[in-house]
């Protein structure tokens, strides 16, 4: 089950850059209308069958586990304005391949909080890295704008680096419905200030847009994040975040194919590297003691984090 949530999770995602990317040339929508829109339209289908089945859940929500699905919440709001703003500036392998960097970054902040991994997980994650580095070439950053966008999509990683750790900590109490509702909404509010600071309209487009919206909803945030979050009561953030590396070759050859951009060169080599990197990880994980669930985050007290 787990591996179909997976593969599932990674096809959702994947789908999430050239969607945005075909959204945004294509027509007036703004980068934060659909950020806003992807999140309120999940907010509500994720709330209709919690709040049919256990209605009570809502109410029940602990001071704590909000602040954990709030933090990730801010974080993913945040996460969307730089990843969407940069498929604006850069091609959407290079900003697919440096925001989905995020298991590095999770490893960092990991480390910063005590956790240490074992060499073969750290040789993976390199591996994996190296994957990411074959895909995207030395093609990164080839104009002032390009390497603006290369900029924030490495802080759109990290940032989903926070929304992940923060997500896995809620998902440790909360069900996947309650949580996801909460972040989701949490998040397009987030989004919904963000908008009017900046001066972003959040509706007035055409059909083409709607659709588009509609499209990325459904796909990259109902399919996507959901099975991600998903997973994240069973297995550490860290290693959904590895299977999210899969997101960039799928990224890849998806725009190739609607978006007409040239697939980069190493796309079969860096998806080779990135599986093999997935798979040193999963048997470094093996040999730690509950890694493969949650052993990499914190022992109890139980509360509750969230991912991208």
């Amino acid at each position: 089950m787990n591996f179909f949530l997976a593969a599932l999770g990674v096809l959702g995602v994947a789908s999430s850059g050239p969607l945005i990317a075909a959204t945004l040339g294509a027509t007036t929508v703004s980068a934060l209308a659909i950020a806003f829109w992807r999140n309120a339209i999940g907010a509500a289908v994720m709330a209709t069958p919690t709040l049919g089945r256990e209605p009570r859940q809502f109410g029940q929500v602990t001071a704590r586990e909000f602040r954990w699905s709030l933090m990730a919440a801010s974080a993913l709001a945040l996460h969307f304005g730089c990843f969407i703003t940069s498929l604006q500036l850069t091609s959407v392998a290079a900003a697919t391949a440096l925001v989905c960097l995020q298991s590095a970054w999770i490893a960092i902040f990991q480390l910063f909080r005590g956790i240490r991994h074992r060499w073969p997980v750290l040789a993976g994650l390199g591996i994996a890295c190296g994957g990411v580095a074959a895909i995207t070439g030395f093609d990164m950053g080839s104009s002032p704008e390009a390497l603006l966008g290369d900029l924030l999509a490495v802080a759109g990683g990290a940032l989903a680096g926070l929304y992940t750790l923060a997500g896995g900590k809620a998902r440790q109490t909360m069900t996947t419905g309650t949580y996801t509702t909460l972040c989701y909404g949490m998040c397009a509010a987030v989004v919904a200030l963000l908008a009017l600071f900046s001066g972003q309209p959040l509706v007035g487009f055409d059909g083409a847009g709607w659709l588009g919206i509609i499209a990325i909803t459904i796909c990259a945030q109902l399919v996507g994040h959901t099975a991600f979050n998903h997973l994240l009561a069973t297995m550490s953030p860290l290693l959904v975040s590895m299977i999210i590396l899969l997101e960039i070759p799928g990224a890849a050859l998806l725009a190739a194919v609607f978006l007409s951009e040239t697939l980069p060169a190493g796309t079969y080599a860096g998806l080779t590297l990135i599986m093999v990197g997935l798979a040193v990880v999963v048997i470094g994980q093996k040999g730690s003691r509950g890694a493969i669930g949650r052993g990499d985050l914190p022992a109890p007290p139980l509360v509750g984090l969230g991912t991208d």
